[in-house]
């Protein structure tokens, strides 16, 4: 009898028809809510399970939707709707303008919205988040500037970056956004090492590692994982386990023998899992862990389950390893249709409002493209000046490069 490996593979590759059969959800709100000083031990089957709130028919159901309240919340939701909706706008307009040749690279979040336009809400001014290049829903729900973001993406002179990342790899520490790396563990290396300093310093802030489930496979991530599980610094651990990185599939990564909330259990870090999808699970699963983060209780670990409905960026055919239906096929919805139908179930929204909001925030997004397209795009570029070069790294400038700027004559 020879020996044997394992190879992971997906459950339905182009032509066969989309199956999740062997994803096990539980209904929304059978989870409790547990205590801010939960131990990882204690945790196990928030690690294996799904905090769920939102049910088949749009209605909240279940601890977790007690535990957001009544207060504010409509007006929340209504601004998480629309902050969903302009995501799902300059996707679309990125998207094309990508394919017109305005700008080089895009990559689109479609599908994930809930997760960063939900998760921001329920930060503080002073913490910082530690972002992937799927993660612009961070940035919308703050409120940044979209003059700024396509600046970034066109990389004209409303850049805030001059032109020194790769569009889509923002950078905005006002906004409690962290320069994005496109080696993605390090962000979580990067994370852990701030909260730490955070704790040391004798802040109250707190800061957000986020990776997605492709990278929980690199180095860094353990490395985090680790450093986190020692020091218990003020850290939540994002996945956004999405199903795919970029050509293969969550198994290739770990995905196919437990979850990806259960490997922190390992750690002896508290984890949970959370229906990414469902806009009240992940406000309310926040509101929880910035709680116990902020709390001194230490790091915790959330799994967001959702779906990278578009392709990996404008470089990817996703029709070349997925079935083209699998998107429509995903259990658990669509995020912006789920927070529209419980919306209209409380009174508070409708098909027609919908309608035209929809329209008025594109408006809004492609006036806003326009008026930065006129600023310069990759097809009609407006050069910055040559001194950019010199300026934005050191606080005072070394005399060495004041020479190199002077014989440039710049």
């Amino acid at each position: 009898m020879s020996v044997k490996i394992n190879f992971p593979t997906p459950s339905a590759r182009p032509g066969d028809i989309p199956d999740f059969s062997n994803y096990k959800f539980p209904d929304p709100g059978v989870l409790s809510v547990p205590p801010l000083e939960m131990t990882a031990e204690e945790s196990r089957e928030y690690a294996n399970s799904l905090i769920r709130v939102l049910d088949k028919e749009g209605n909240a159901v279940g601890p977790w939707s007690d535990y957001l309240g009544e207060e504010g919340l409509e007006d929340a939701l209504l601004q998480g709707l629309r902050d969903m909706l302009q995501m799902r706008a300059i996707d679309a307009r990125m998207l094309n303008a990508q394919r017109q040749g305005k700008t080089t690279f895009y990559l689109q979040c479609t599908g994930e919205e809930a997760i960063g336009c939900a998760f921001q809400k329920q930060l503080h001014p002073g913490d910082m988040n530690f972002p992937t290049y799927r993660q612009q829903s961070l940035l919308v729900a703050s409120g940044y500037p979209l003059k700024s973001l396509f600046g970034q993406y066109y990389q004209n002179e409303n850049d805030p970056l001059s032109g020194r990342q790769l569009p889509t790899l923002h950078s905005a520490k006002d906004y409690g956004f962290f320069t994005i790396s496109g080696n993605l563990g390090t962000q979580y290396v990067q994370a852990v090492g701030w909260a730490m300093a955070a704790a040391l310093t004798g802040t109250d802030n707190i800061s957000a590692a986020w990776i997605g489930d492709g990278a929980t496979a690199s180095n860094d991530y353990h490395s985090a994982m680790v450093t986190a599980a020692v020091y218990k610094p003020p850290v939540i651990l994002n996945v956004v386990n999405n199903q795919w990185a970029i050509s293969s599939f969550s198994g290739i990564a770990g995905g196919s023998a437990s979850t990806f909330a259960s490997r922190g259990v390992g750690y002896g870090i508290p984890s949970i899992r959370v229906d990414g999808n469902d806009f009240l699970a992940v406000m309310a699963a926040t509101k929880w862990a910035t709680k116990r983060t902020r709390g001194g209780f230490g790091p915790v670990v959330i799994e967001w389950v959702t779906y990278r409905v578009a392709a990996h960026s404008t470089s990817d055919d996703a029709s070349a390893y997925r079935p083209k239906e699998e998107a429509e096929a995903w259990p658990l919805g669509d995020p912006v249709e789920r927070l529209k139908q419980h919306l209209i179930n409380r009174g508070k929204w409708s098909e027609a409002r919908h309608k035209q909001g929809v329209a008025e925030i594109m408006d809004e997004v492609i006036t806003a493209q326009k008026e930065s397209e006129a600023l310069g795009t990759f097809l009609n570029p407006q050069y910055l000046s040559p001194s950019a070069i010199f300026e934005g790294v050191y606080e005072e400038m070394p005399e060495h490069l004041k020479r190199q700027r002077q014989d440039m004559g710049a």
